[in-house]
């Protein structure tokens, strides 16, 4: 494991639900020395909820106090955090943003796994065929730090991981 000494870079691995963010923020994490965030846990652990969404069954993010949770954080660097949403945080924030994306047949059987049914998994399933967090990304941040990265088998994802610390070496060396 390569630990940085000095971590100043942020990362924003999104993407719709089931395409592999948290495994690859976490792995990334381990492989770095970066701090790894998980919205939804954070969320969870401060209760930063503003209400309850019944048709999808889950609770609906308090998207200010988020950000007012993580802001000092991420000013300090080294942070890597794990949305489904991207265009909540403020393009400040991120040094470069990786846009997960999933082959929709593999994407419905990772969502009807994880127990998604009727509305919520065919919306989830949409998204990711619309590119909907990509198109978010590349409003939300300059479009030079937006990057699609496939995740559909488990090589997929080791690439994507290689890349990913090769290009955080690369940005240390040049930032620091």
């Amino acid at each position: 494991m390569k630990v940085f000494q000095q971590p100043t870079v942020n990362l924003l691995p999104t993407g719709t639900p089931g395409v592999g963010k948290t495994t690859l923020g976490k792995e990334l994490a381990q492989r770095t020395g970066l701090t790894y965030v998980n919205i939804g846990d954070l969320a969870q652990e401060g209760q930063l909820f503003d209400g309850y969404d019944e048709e999808y069954q889950c609770p609906i993010l308090d998207e200010d106090r988020v950000v007012d949770e993580l802001d000092e954080k991420m000013s300090e660097g080294g942070v890597i955090v794990d949305y489904h949403g991207c265009d909540l945080f403020p393009e400040r924030w991120f040094d470069i943003v990786f846009v997960l994306r999933t082959d929709n047949t593999q994407l419905y059987t990772r969502l009807e796994a994880r127990g998604y049914t009727g509305k919520k998994l065919q919306d989830n399933v949409q998204c990711e065929i619309f590119q909907t967090i990509y198109e978010e990304a590349m409003e939300a941040y300059s479009k030079e730090i937006v990057h699609q990265l496939p995740s559909n088998t488990p090589e997929d994802m080791e690439h994507n991981l290689d890349q990913i610390v090769q290009w955080t070496e690369q940005w240390m060396k040049d930032h620091n």
